[in-house]
């Protein structure tokens, strides 16, 4: 009988102890970061051609196209007249990793052509 007591106890012991770890483990990881761009097109046929190679090298590099063009509804101020963009990186690191890429690199000239960009980044609140 004492020897299922044992049991149990370490068992119990174990799970506590595990979910300490993990609890520390997620303190630690990096918040999520969102990237929000507004673009102003200044060709859009050539922009319509830069969009899916840009999407591509997105979703290579680990971010997610969150909102990408949709109707915006103005809360308070003017809205603004061009298009905007979303995106969801793991991290911020995440981030610049992937504007310091090759693929973002070769992208670059074009799409300094085809538009004007004004986009920061926003770290998520820890939750």
């Amino acid at each position: 009988m004492k020897t299922h007591y044992t049991v149990a106890f370490a068992m119990l012991a174990g799970f506590g102890l595990g979910a300490i770890a993990v609890q520390g483990l997620h303190a630690q990881a990096n918040p999520p970061a969102y990237s929000v761009a507004e673009i102003d097109i200044t060709d859009q046929a050539a922009y319509s051609a830069y969009v899916p190679k840009a999407q591509a090298a997105i979703k290579a590099a680990g971010g997610k196209i969150l909102a990408a063009g949709g109707k915006i509804t103005s809360v308070e101020g003017d809205p603004p007249k061009s298009r905007v963009v979303i995106q969801q990186w793991d991290s911020l690191e995440k981030y610049q990793a992937y504007r310091n890429s090759a693929a973002f690199k070769e992208l670059l000239p074009t799409r300094e052509k085809v538009a004007k960009w004004r986009t920061f980044v926003v770290e998520a609140v820890p939750q």
